[in-house]
């Protein structure tokens, strides 16, 4: 077997059951379809089995609706001469695990030493196949090595998954015989249905028998063989998933494909899928020399992200836990489009074009939101799912006190999260220019998002001004507030560029002008409306300190000095309590420096660096949120400060794959890996885009001897390759499109 390469390769070299959940997340596999969280073929007590597939929400208590746990295709239970195979049982001699990030591939090595003293080595390897999306594979090599006796195979589709004792699946059919087994199933609310088709193919030296067991709702194959010291045995499971969101028939489509596959199927399968890696990282890859803790870092960031994209559906999107775990239910959030879809933006636009569709097909959800709360247009909502529709949990137990529920506002008063999908359609169109998506999907969205923010304003007529109260902005440590100068400002923003996007259609595209006219009742009033009230927005900044007020009071809030609670474990909210943490100036992450780093033009350089130096001393950066270091760093090399960039950065890059928060084993922060790729890219690559086109100056870390990345823009490929010696600029490319 071929030594992992540690640029490419999450290596763990010893078996620490303490940690199992954390590495369950850490070495999950997928393929844009499905994936699968790194538990043990054969199972081990307390572990959070789960394989999740786009799309499959089911309804559920408390948070609305969830991705249901598919019915399991891992599942492999292994009898040596009589023995269970487990690692909660006899000794473990030997263990390594491996990720292979250029292909997706996980093995694992076990030498076991049984309760009766039989040593096996145990040798496994798995991949989601991303030339053959439908299609998962496992295979196993067993040598028996002071021993011989007999080796018994249970390879079965598990129908009773559960989501943490919660269970979405209906039986509706089974079958095993000849050498394969299907399962057909469906959700109990959402009715969608799913069918697994398996096969099982056993290679040895010895006779082989085989069984098939149809027991309910779990059917199962069975292959038994004579094991003799020093000789090995191959297994193969290859399994096929379907649901009724591919097909009308996923039984029949099931049944069909794993007919079609030649058996064994790991070879034939595995050259197209390790061709299709190849494809993706020609085009996103980034090469870090002189850091290797940074380099395997942000490939492992950009693998995750890769493989909960979806390819061949544009009505699902990527949750703040990508496909990982349980954490947030599968829910999407404003994670999605500013932290994540950048990446896919700049090197796969047309993953990038599934994500914002996945906003358009919803798009009457978040109207139907707008209506329930009193306003027009479109407000979409802060955790959303299969229709678009608000599923934020209004209560959870106590984060300290399980006993005690908290009181959850999110989905009812922070509402930047509208803006935030118009700000990524403008990025989307800069990088693309596509112009077909932004006029039959984009401009409706606009649009009607447009209408929200006009509705949404409240008038001041004291100053004369409109103003936003009892609003919650991205630092969700404060909750209840007035004029969050992150939100007021992206309201204005997105009314003006509303303005401006509606003026450019009449200039080059009267006729799907007139069809919006018609279609939304679109009229100059409501326009000019827009208008008044975008020059009319209050924003909080004082021109003689440069200095933005996050939010109305924020400055008269208690400060506290951070770095006299040092050395400690938990966030300030876990300290001082959600309502402690509330009357202080500690945020969770700064708003002030995440609206200058999406708007650019808004302060100058003197401003900027005001509220760096003001905000950057408040922030609760290690247990705060996982967005804000990514920006953080991002801020921190526009100023100049590598330094402190390079800190930042990688409080990002190791929040999953060394556990900072402890909460990683409840799945992948999606958001933190999309901003890892940021960090370096705008960051210390210091990419950024204009009217002109696209510059770049690098502001690299002092010890990274090269960098090189990959972007698109306007659909051709650029590759950067930046020495470390001295500053790297070059010519804008030609633009001459107008745009947002």
């Amino acid at each position: 077997m071929q030594l992992p390469d540690p640029a490419w390769c999450i290596t763990q070299n010893s078996w620490e059951p303490a940690h199992q959940r954390h590495s369950e997340t850490i070495f999950t596999i997928g393929n844009g379809y499905l994936s699968t969280r790194g538990v043990f073929e054969e199972g081990y007590p307390r572990e959070s089995r789960a394989t999740f597939l786009h799309g499959v929400f089911d309804d559920v208590p408390i948070v609305f609706t969830e991705l249901a746990n598919i019915p399991d295709w891992l599942e492999l239970t292994i009898l040596l001469d009589g023995e269970h195979y487990c690692l909660n049982m006899g000794e473990v001699l030997f263990f390594e695990r491996s990720l292979d990030l250029r292909n997706g591939l996980l093995t694992r090595r076990v030498r076991w030493r049984s309760p009766q003293g039989n040593i096996t080595l145990l040798e496994f390897e798995r991949f989601a196949s991303l030339a053959d999306s439908h299609t998962t594979l496992l295979r196993v090599k067993i040598t028996p090595e002071n021993y011989s006796g007999t080796v018994e195979i249970h390879a079965g589709i598990n129908g009773e998954a559960d989501n943490e004792g919660y269970k979405h699946w209906e039986w509706l059919g089974q079958a095993a015989h000849n050498g394969s087994l299907w399962l057909h199933t469906r959700t109990r609310a959402s009715q969608i249905e799913l069918a697994a088709a398996a096969r099982l193919s056993l290679k040895s030296q010895s006779d082989i028998q085989m069984e098939s067991w149809n027991v309910h709702n779990h059917p199962t194959l069975v292959r038994r063989t004579a094991l003799r010291a020093g000789e090995s045995i191959e297994i193969e499971k290859v399994v096929v998933y379907y649901t009724s969101r591919d097909t009308s028939h996923p039984l029949d489509a099931a049944r069909q494909h794993l007919a079609e596959l030649p058996n064994p199927a790991w070879d034939s399968l595995w050259r197209p899928h390790q061709e299709n890696w190849e494809k993706e990282w020609q085009t996103c890859d980034v090469e870090i020399e002189g850091d290797p803790e940074a380099q395997i870092a942000v490939r492992f960031s950009l693998f995750q992200l890769l493989i909960a994209a979806p390819r061949q559906d544009e009505h699902v999107s990527i949750g703040a836990k990508t496909l990982s775990g349980y954490g947030y239910r599968g829910h999407v959030f404003w994670d999605t489009e500013i932290f994540m879809l950048p990446f896919f933006t700049y090197t796969q636009p047309a993953i990038a074009r599934n994500l914002l569709s996945y906003r358009y097909h919803n798009l009457d959800g978040a109207r139907r939101k707008a209506r329930a709360n009193g306003f027009e247009g479109a407000q979409y909502p802060w955790e959303s799912a299969a229709t678009g529709d608000e599923v934020t949990p209004t209560w959870v137990p106590h984060f300290a006190d399980r006993t005690k529920m908290v009181r959850i506002w999110t989905g009812d008063i922070e509402i930047h999260i509208s803006a935030m999908i118009c700000y990524a359609l403008c990025q989307y169109w800069k990088a693309t220019g596509d112009d077909h998506f932004i006029l039959h999907r984009g401009a409706e969205i606009f649009f009607e998002v447009a209408r929200f923010w006009a509705s949404r304003a409240e008038w001041n007529k004291e100053h004369s001004r409109y103003e936003f109260h009892d609003v919650i902005g991205p630092d969700e440590y404060h909750d209840h507030v007035d004029n969050n100068a992150f939100t007021n400002a992206f309201a204005r923003w997105t009314l003006q560029n509303a303005i401006r996007l509606y003026s450019w259609l009449t200039r080059n595209h009267p006729d799907i002008a007139a069809t919006y006219c018609e279609k939304l009742h679109l009229m100059p009033a409501e326009l000019q409306q827009w208008q008044d009230v975008a020059e009319k927005i209050y924003f909080p900044y004082d021109p003689q300190t440069g200095l933005i007020e996050q939010f109305d009071g924020y400055f008269q809030r208690r400060d506290v000095d951070l770095q006299a609670l040092e050395p400690r474990s938990e966030s300030i909210q876990s300290i001082f309590g959600i309502e402690g943490a509330n009357l202080t100036q500690v945020l969770k992450q700064p708003d002030v420096l995440m609206l200058a780093y999406l708007l650019p033009e808004l302060l100058d350089e003197r401003s900027l660096q005001a509220n760096y130096d003001y905000y950057t001393p408040r922030t609760d950066h290690t247990y705060g949120s996982s967005l804000g270091p990514s920006i953080q760093a991002i801020m921190a090399c526009r100023l100049g400060k590598q330094e402190d960039a390079y800190e930042h950065f990688m409080r990002a890059a190791r929040a999953d794959l060394r556990d900072v928060r402890g909460n990683a084993g409840d799945g992948i922060h999606g958001a933190s890996a999309g901003g890892v790729w940021q960090a370096v890219v705008f960051g210390f690559g210091g990419l950024h885009m204009d009217q002109h086109g696209w510059h770049i100056v690098p502001r690299l870390p002092s010890h990274w001897k090269r960098l090189k990345f990959h972007f698109t823009w306007r659909g051709h490929p650029y590759l950067i390759d930046l020495p470390n010696h001295g500053p790297f600029s070059s010519e804008a490319q030609d633009d001459s499109r107008v745009s947002l």
